[in-house]
C-alpha cells in the first residue's frame, strides 16, 4: 500500500497554492514557516480576527515512509532511507497542507462547516496556545484505547 503524497514532488508551489487559497477566503495575513527543531511546517493565518495556526510535522510523515521503504525492499542503509524519507516528507507535508485547507475553506465557504468547526483545534488562545494544546495538557479529551494508539518515534537527521 503507498503512502498518500509519497511521491509528491510540488512542494513550494504546494505552499504558494495555499496562500493563493487563503487569499481567495478572504484572510487578512498568512505565511508559513520551518521549525526544524520540532520537525514541522506551520502554517498561520488571520480570518476575522481569528488567528489560525497549522502544524504538519514531516518527521511524523517520514516515520511512516520508512515503514513503506522497509516493505518495498530498499537495499540502501538506514540512514539512507531515512535521509530520503525526511527530504520527501518535507515535499510531502506541503500538499497535505495545500489539499486540507482547500478541503476545510471549501467546506466553510459551501455551508457544510462553520470556521470554528473547521479550524477549532488549530486556533489561537489569548495566551497564544493552540485550542488543542491547551485541551491537551489539562487532559480534557479522553486518552486514546490502547489499540488506537498511533506511537510516533524520532527520527534522527
Amino acid at each position: 500500500m503507498s503512502i498518500p503524497y509519497s511521491t509528491a514532488t510540488a512542494g513550494d508551489r504546494a505552499l504558494n497554492e495555499l496562500q493563493k487559497t487563503l487569499a481567495a477566503f478572504g484572510c487578512q495575513a498568512f505565511g508559513t514557516m520551518t521549525d526544524n527543531e520540532r520537525g514541522c511546517l506551520v502554517v498561520h493565518f488571520k480570518w476575522r480576527d481569528r488567528q489560525v495556526q497549522l502544524e504538519a510535522s514531516w518527521k511524523g510523515y517520514a516515520q511512516a515512509l520508512m515503514k513503506e521503504y522497509k516493505h518495498v525492499g530498499y537495499s540502501s542503509t538506514r540512514a539512507k532511507r531515512e535521509q530520503k524519507a525526511l527530504e520527501q516528507a518535507r515535499i510531502s507535508v506541503c500538499s497535505v497542507l495545500r489539499d486540507w485547507v482547500k478541503g476545510q475553506t471549501t467546506a466553510v465557504e459551501c455551508g457544510v462547516l462553520t470556521f470554528e468547526a473547521a479550524f477549532m483545534p488549530h486556533m489561537l488562545l489569548r495566551d497564544g496556545r493552540r485550542v488543542i494544546d491547551a485541551a491537551q495538557a489539562a487532559n480534557l479529551l479522553p486518552a486514546p484505547e490502547a489499540g488506537n494508539v498511533v506511537e510516533l518515534k524520532r527520527i534522527s537527521e
